[in-house]
């Protein structure tokens, strides 16, 4: 591992790895503070089209500023070794955030667009295009500033791409339509995903899934945008309206700007979007938003040679037309009995099950298969039909189902419980437990004060794994103080402020002599028990006892 670089930035750890760098926590010692430098890897280093694009990121990075985005340092190279210095975010990826909470409630994840779409706003302003934008290049602070990064496939607007496949390096969970068919990119290509990772926080899943990366492709490409009200029935409509009309599979129909899409975020919970209508768009042939007619050319011709071919032609398309229909008269296609069958229900069957009632039926089951987690429906199950049941379809269509991927796991209102309790409770999930304690005088030892990082009602997939925290009251431990020798209620009422239990044990004087009795001074404590100076835990049955006379 590299120790120093630019006998400044001493090296302290790795903190992970990319497809072209590795990226290590530094100390600079000339301004004493901590950043993150991004090592181009030495076998690229000879790789004029690898060390152009780790160029093209230190460029397209370092020409910004703003509060949203990583700033960059420094950049340089020392004995081979190409690096980036930037500021190092304490906390943690946004794809970390998704995945430990799942849903994000509207306004949290309302707030943390808006930051996201601004630092974007201001990549495109100064004219570069992302092309990688996914909850995995975003960062968010612990105090909850969210900062994006990695700027290492970025372009400049119209500028000529380094490869075809350049332009579809970013995962395609968040790739847009047109950059799945090789085109090239453009600023609608960053606000497609903007939009698809506003649906992840939303939902807590990314829209599309496959078997391979060319089935999630071809899903973006053909498949319309899950609705984020099947997820979440309560989200108004404008919030489905801002991710449809950023997912738009036709870019011409999706925001033209980041500042369009800036001010519907920040509209969207006002009073006037609370009727708002969902958008539709237009569709054309083959699932294409809009039909492009092209031009033929023509020449001048005698005008009543047109008219005798206008006739003429006229007349040939009626004559086919009628032999037409009445083949397919004769043949029976037009009976409706003959040609239409009815989706039946088969919902709540397997896979399995269901091709085996559709057996014979003239309808077939798509290849592409869809999952989701359900409220109630087992693993392996049918959720969703579409065409829907009871829809007539021709023979030979084929139908979209939805399969039940599991049941979600409702997280639980744990505040008030047993810890013990609570941790046998989530024994069998992949939820870790952090906890913290709290000493506290008025709970019992061993109670949950507070739950956070994965909220009562939050929907989790079974099969990830999630992290929640706990307060838990703790018994009360201090060092019993030195007072012997002060008045008896006083000393009782410092120990009750530290928590104590505390026991008076007045002496007897019985046997005291005359001159003893004269001399006693009363209410005044002459011994405790545990001894003073030593640390003492309140819990159980435990107390302090106080003698005096």
């Amino acid at each position: 591992m590299i120790e120093r670089l630019a006998n400044r930035y001493q090296i302290l750890k790795r903190l992970g790895e990319g497809g072209m760098a590795d990226v290590y926590l530094a100390h600079d010692e000339l301004l004493n503070r901590e950043v993150a430098i991004k090592v181009l890897r030495g076998n690229l280093a000879l790789d004029p089209v690898a060390l152009l694009r780790f160029q093209r990121e230190a460029n397209a990075a370092s020409g910004l500023s703003h509060p949203n985005i990583v700033e960059v340092y420094d950049v340089g190279e020392e004995q081979g070794h190409h690096y980036i210095v930037m500021e190092y975010v304490r906390g943690k990826t946004l794809k970390q955030l998704i995945q430990q909470r799942g849903a994000l409630e509207k306004k949290e994840a309302l707030a943390i667009m808006d930051q996201l779409v601004s630092a974007v706003n201001e990549a495109h302003k100064n004219n570069i295009i992302h092309r990688d934008i996914k909850p995995q290049n975003v960062l968010i602070k612990d105090d909850g500033t969210v900062k994006i990064a990695d700027f290492g496939i970025a372009t400049v607007a119209d500028a000529l791409q380094l490869t075809q496949t350049d332009t579809v390096l970013g995962s395609v969970h968040y790739l847009a339509p047109e950059l799945a068919r090789g085109e090239s990119a453009s600023m609608q290509s960053d606000i497609y995903s903007l939009g698809v990772c506003f649906y992840e926080l939303l939902t807590g899943e990314v829209p599309f899934r496959g078997e391979s990366p060319v089935q999630v492709a071809m899903k973006h490409l053909k498949e319309e945008m899950p609705s984020v009200l099947d997820f979440n029935p309560s989200l108004p409509m404008s919030i489905e309206n801002i991710v449809l009309k950023a997912t738009a599979k036709n870019r011409i129909h999706r925001y033209k700007t980041t500042d369009d899409l800036l001010v519907d975020l920040k509209e969207s919970l006002m009073d006037k979007n609370k009727q708002a209508k969902r958008v539709e768009f237009v569709q054309g042939k083959d699932g294409d938003e809009t039909i492009i007619l092209q031009k033929v050319n023509t020449v001048k011709t005698d005008r009543k040679a047109d008219v005798r071919r206008l006739y003429w032609g006229i007349g040939l398309v009626v004559l086919a037309m009628l032999a037409l229909t009445l083949i397919l008269a004769l043949s029976g296609i037009f009976n409706p009995e003959y040609n239409m069958v009815e989706v039946p229900d088969l919902m709540n069957k397997t896979l399995s099950e269901a091709r085996e009632a559709l057996f014979d039926s003239g309808i077939e089951i798509a290849p592409n298969i869809n999952y989701e987690l359900t409220d109630d429906v087992e693993a392996g199950k049918i959720v969703k039909i579409t065409p829907s049941v009871g829809t007539l379809v021709e023979k030979g269509s084929t139908i979209n189902i939805t399969l039940s991927e599991g049941m979600y796991y409702v997280v639980k209102d744990y505040k008030n419980l047993p810890f013990e309790e609570v941790k046998l409770d989530l024994k069998d999930t992949k939820i870790t437990i952090r906890v913290e304690y709290l000493a506290s005088q008025d709970v019992a030892q061993g109670i949950i004060l507070d739950q956070s990082l994965l909220l009562p009602g939050t929907k989790l997939n079974p099969s990830r794994s999630y992290e929640i925290k706990f307060v838990v009251s703790a018994p009360v431990e201090f060092l019993i103080p030195q007072i012997v020798g002060l008045n008896v209620a006083q000393a009782q009422a410092q120990l009750e402020s530290l928590g104590a239990v505390v026991y008076l044990n007045q002496l007897s004087t019985e046997n005291m002599s005359e001159e003893e009795l004269n001399n006693l001074v009363r209410d005044v404590v002459v011994s405790i028990t545990p001894e003073p100076l030593t640390y003492y835990t309140q819990g159980g049955n435990n107390f302090i006892v106080l003698s005096y006379y």
